[in-house]
């Protein structure tokens, strides 16, 4: 094996980054050679006094986050892509505290060769690392140094070569085709969950954030692209087919939000209502299919700014279409990345689903822009807050800016519905997942994080209104921006906003897996109806056998005949069952719990309750999403053998409601043809 530790003894005299190394650097294409033939899981690297190789030591630790006594404050990150070879070469000068004498500095790194790191205090002489120690199991490095490093400020200053790897993650490279036919690449970035560290060292975790200076050493005819606005272009002086792009300073964030694109584009560009300059990147030749998006997010951007009452912090937005994309989006903070077909579309052929997709997902990634990137989770068990509530306000917005396409019925009938049936399952999972070590967090990206997280997130905004739910998200950004925050932190600022018992209702919602399903009956006494309501564990294999059966605090909603879009009543079911007295309801009224499908758990009407619902299913005086809602939840029912006579009536006569018989017909067959035992009874 070989391990690079003198670089006077290795490196090349002709620097390819000039003035940005001080010493010379090794051709990074070499050492990945190198690297790839000699990879193991953990390597120690020890430098003698005059600079050889003294020695490799194997060890194993199990997996713990980065220690604290030190941490950056302000990255200074230097890169230089090639494009050909596919690597790249930087150098890294991060301002660092250290707040507790050591010497040594781990940090995350994977994929990635050190060249020469150096630590510089303040007013001090610099000190060179004499050991180099990775442990590519954890993704970390640790950099030693032969005296103490004192409390205090100062720079550590590396230089390092790395792959424009073909992952998809990381720094990698991203292959396009030209008008002309020819293969081409452009080298862009995905970090999130924890692939910054594959681009630079660094402090790869949610909780410990810095500020950003980048600059770009690339071909002077491509688009270079980060988080900020550029501030200087200008020529590289060791070649002449290259220039220097740097970006102004970024708030302070977190490592994997940082992003960087090289590459051929065009462009469309705008400015919102409150001054912010909005750009669409899109594949050379195809601005116009970046029109839509570019109208999307400038309305988008100063809804964002009224609901929540804090102003977007950056100057711009950038949304840019990859070729080579393996999330659907990612929303780094102001220049998010998509995969094509989430944010182009074409004026003449892409239909209107296409295009209420696209404005889906810029509304979901614009969202993250302060719930997620101005107060980003504290570690990754989070991750499901800030994935659902992004899921669920990007239909707030698409409604607010596109009210005719009636996507709150669409959200129903998608994630609303997916996840009941998911969650339904034995396989499921609560929504928040203790996540320890980082390998696990793309085990939580599913259905539940996003579809469930969603559908509770706007459950909790019903429940609490939507004055004290904006009071609230105003308190808790402005408390935590530019800062980190967990779960309980939103719940505590949406209590005091609302003085409900936040914290304790959606403990039971996200700690534990599953949902309620709601057993209703009535009876009506004079001018009162009165309510028999009950909750238990609904489950699609069957009904709940367990020892302890699981609660849920329950926010139930109530409405009537006499104004089916508006809630009459609403209670908060904290107990297993609980009786409700509805005033003013008379015999000839129906009684719909939960409208607008906005509750997640099913419910089970008493018979005589859904034969009162039949006449405002005939007259459509329940809203479709009501509709849609009922039906789902009859189909769902059918798991248990002795009751599927009666539910396959049920179903017909609510179903036979509707005009189109043959088609209903069609439906209730396919539905049925999946418990083979309900064969015969069709």
């Amino acid at each position: 094996c070989l391990y690079v530790a003198d670089p006077a003894t290795f490196l090349a005299s002709n620097s390819v980054l000039g003035p940005y190394f001080p010493q010379p650097v090794l051709l990074s294409s070499a050492l990945i050679k190198l690297r790839a033939l000699t990879r193991v899981t953990h390597r120690t690297v020890f430098v003698s006094a005059a600079g050889q190789n003294t020695g490799t030591m194997p060890e194993r630790r199990p997996f713990v986050r980065l220690p604290t006594d030190v941490y950056p404050v302000n990255y200074g990150l230097c890169l230089k892509p090639d494009l050909i070879d596919f690597t790249f070469e930087g150098k890294l000068e991060a301002l660092v505290e250290v707040t507790q004498a050591t010497n040594q500095i781990v940090m995350n790194c994977a994929d990635i060769d050190i060249i020469t790191a150096s630590f510089v205090p303040q007013g001090g002489e610099e000190i060179n690392a004499t050991g180099f120690n990775y442990q590519n199991e954890d993704e970390k490095v640790t950099l030693s140094f032969p005296s103490t490093l004192q409390k205090g400020s100062g720079a550590l200053k590396i230089d390092f070569v790395g792959e424009l790897n073909d992952k998809m993650k990381g720094f990698y490279r991203s292959k396009y085709t030209t008008s002309g036919g020819e293969v081409r690449y452009a080298a862009v970035t995905q970090f999130e969950a924890t692939d910054a560290r594959r681009a630079f060292p660094c402090w790869d975790e949610p909780a410990i954030k810095a500020t950003f200076d980048i600059a770009l050493i690339v071909p002077k005819d491509r688009v270079a692209l980060s988080n900020m606005n550029v501030i200087d272009r200008k020529p590289y002086p060791d070649d002449e087919n290259l220039v220097e792009v740097k970006f102004a300073t970024t708030p302070t964030m977190s490592t994997y939000l940082v992003a960087f694109v090289i590459g051929e584009y065009d462009y469309v560009e705008s400015q919102s209502s409150d001054g912010i300059t909005v750009r669409v990147y899109t594949p050379v030749g195809k601005a116009e299919q970046g029109k839509f998006a570019l109208e999307v997010a400038t309305k988008t951007l100063p809804f964002y700014n009224d609901y929540f009452s804090v102003p977007y912090p950056l100057p711009k937005i950038d949304l840019i279409a990859i070729a080579d994309f393996a999330a659907g989006a990612m929303e780094n903070w102001g220049l998010v990345t998509y995969r094509e077909t989430a944010l182009l579309i074409d004026p003449k052929n892409s239909c209107s689903s296409s295009r209420q997709w696209v404005a889906l997902v810029v509304g979901h990634e614009l969202a993250h822009q302060w719930f997620g990137n101005l107060v980003t989770m504290e570690w990754w068990t989070h991750l499901w807050l800030n994935e659902g509530f992004a899921s669920w306000i990007e239909y707030l917005c698409v409604d607010h800016c596109f009210p005719e396409y009636d996507i709150w019925t669409q959200f129903v009938s998608a994630d609303y519905t997916r996840a009941l049936d998911l969650d339904a399952l034995d396989s499921s999972h609560p929504i928040e997942v203790n996540v320890g070590h980082p390998s696990e967090v793309d085990e939580i990206f599913d259905a539940i994080s996003y579809s469930k997280g969603a559908s509770v997130i706007r459950m909790l905004h019903n429940y609490i209104g939507d004055e004290d739910f904006r009071k609230g998200m105003n308190a808790y950004l402005l408390k935590f921006q530019h800062k980190n925050a967990s779960t309980e932190d939103l719940w505590d600022c949406l209590e005091q906003a609302s003085g409900l018992p936040i914290a304790a209702v959606m403990g039971s919602w996200t700690k534990q897996m599953g949902f309620p399903i709601i057993v209703v009956d009535q009876e009506q006494q004079g001018d009162d109806r009165i309510l028999k309501i009950s909750q238990k564990k609904f489950c699609a294999s069957g009904p709940h056998n367990g020892e302890d059966c699981p609660s849920w605090m329950v926010p139930i909603s109530i409405c009537t005949s006499e104004d089916p879009k508006c809630t009459k009543l609403k209670v908060l079911l904290d107990r297993p069952e609980t009786t409700i007295t509805l005033s003013g309801v008379s015999p000839d009224q129906w009684v719909k719990i939960n409208p607008g499908t906005v509750g997640f758990y099913r419910i089970q009407y008493s018979s005589a309750m859904l034969e009162s619902l039949l006449p405002g299913v005939r007259d459509l005086s329940l809203q479709p999403v009501d509709r849609l809602g009922l039906q789902n939840d009859l189909f769902s029912l059918l798991h248990k053998q002795a009751d599927m006579q009666e539910e396959k009536n049920r179903i017909e006569r609510v179903l036979g409601a509707i005009s189109a018989p043959d088609l209903i017909q069609k439906v209730l067959n396919f539905a049925l043809s999946n418990f083979s035992p309900l064969c015969s009874l069709i």
